[in-house]
């Protein structure tokens, strides 16, 4: 049966002499539609005008969804109860996913023969509010667990900046590091990041959007790194950690939290859900670098790296090789 079907209905009733005035006034509902079938061969005999400005000149439904219909309507007229409710999930012909919900009821035709009555609404739009609800609630409750987390380290005496440091405030605090690993001989490493495509993201979802992902940034930073760890904003969707006492295969693994609580981060603006990526160079000290100049460089091109092959990854700096004298 094609949904087209419904639309021809040459040899029809002409009105719905079957329903009774309570059906009548459900058919008045905003947004619903309404047809009516034989039940003894499911051939169409009525369609309410908003059903058949809904079907257009729809191509015939797939089988999978043709089928699930009539094992529907099947059930419905087995079951005995006076009513049913059902949904269904087909794909029209622009390509766009449509969502119906179906109530049917066994009703009786003039001469007693029973027909089917189907209440149609399209549910798509209610649904992806739905999910879009459920994807904030999903938010605001890791959000609650992690200012939870934040509120424990407190507690401790383990309580950090609440907002990233600026970069000259951060740089002192890399002078300070790189100055404390020379005295102890211990290494430390820088980590660069970026948010991918931030400029595309600006231009299809705003400016308050992008600022929404940027806050969602420093809280995943926040929440992916130690107390004693240095955090930064260095710009438009950029950014800086020290991690101290830190070398490269460290600093990966970590990192590499971070980037994945990132790629599968939702956050909800004007009640859309956007999803975001970050690209990320890591360099160390002194492994990677002899001076603070070399280090800010290798972590550059790591990160540029990282970037350049398609972003949503870690990319580390060169180790530098000792140098040994020709014989």
């Amino acid at each position: 049966m094609s949904i087209s079907a419904l639309s021809d209905l040459s040899d029809a009733v002409v009105a719905p002499v079957a329903l009774n005035e309570s059906l009548l006034d459900l058919l008045l509902i905003d947004g619903a539609m309404a047809t009516l079938k034989r039940a003894a061969d499911g051939r169409p005999v009525w369609a309410s005008p908003s059903w058949q400005d809904w079907v257009g000149g729809e191509v015939p439904l797939p089988q999978p969804v043709a089928s699930a219909i009539q094992a529907a309507d099947a059930r419905a007229l087995a079951s005995g109860q006076p009513m049913s409710v059902d949904d269904h999930v087909f794909e029209r012909a622009d390509g766009r996913r449509v969502e119906l919900r179906a109530l049917r009821r066994v009703l009786h035709g003039l001469a007693g023969e029973p027909l089917l009555l189907t209440l149609w609404r399209d549910v798509t739009a209610v649904r992806r509010e739905s999910m879009q609800l459920q994807q904030a609630l999903g938010q605001i409750e890791r959000l609650q667990q992690a200012i939870e987390a934040m509120r424990r380290q407190h507690e401790q005496g383990l309580d950090r900046p609440g907002e990233l440091f600026r970069r000259e405030h951060f740089e002192e605090h890399l002078r300070r590091e790189a100055a404390l690993s020379q005295r102890e001989h211990r290494e430390f490493a820088l980590v660069l990041l970026a948010i991918d495509r931030i400029e595309a993201m600006r231009q299809s979802h705003g400016e308050a959007a992008v600022q929404r992902i940027v806050e969602m940034m420093g809280h995943l930073m926040r929440t992916n790194t130690r107390a004693m760890d240095v955090l930064s904003q260095l710009g438009d969707g950029r950014f800086a950690i020290l991690l101290s006492g830190v070398g490269l295969a460290t600093a990966h693994a970590r990192m590499e939290h971070l980037r994945r609580a990132c790629a599968t981060q939702v956050v909800v603006q004007d009640g859309r859900s956007l999803g975001f990526e970050i690209s990320i160079g890591i360099a160390s000290f002194p492994h990677t670098a002899a001076t603070l100049a070399e280090l800010s460089q290798a972590a550059v091109r790591a990160l540029t790296d990282a970037r350049l092959r398609g972003g949503n990854r870690i990319a580390l700096a060169s180790i530098r090789l000792p140098e040994t004298s020709g014989v």
